[in-house]
């Protein structure tokens, strides 16, 4: 799993962007879903299971906060 989080961390921003399109968004949230069972985030697990069934509407808060941060939003 933490080379998966390794994997996507170091991605081209440009990638990055391109996994922000609604349908591979899933990505976001697969790694979401990763990074806080990798620190044991109980709360963050649940929340991203939520997430899923919002992904259509996450995807812009991911987009803003990857050109804004460089990163998506994530409270891990």
């Amino acid at each position: 799993m933490k080379s998966f989080i390794k994997a996507i961390d170091e991605l081209p921003l440009i990638v990055k962007i391109i996994l922000c399109i609604p349908a591979l968004d899933i990505v976001w949230n697969i790694y979401k879903l990763c990074k806080s069972i990798d620190k044991g985030n109980v709360f963050g697990i649940v929340v991203a299971v939520i997430l899923f069934f919002f992904a259509p509407f996450v995807w812009l808060i991911d987009l803003i906060t990857l050109l804004v941060k460089g990163n998506v939003w994530w409270f891990d």
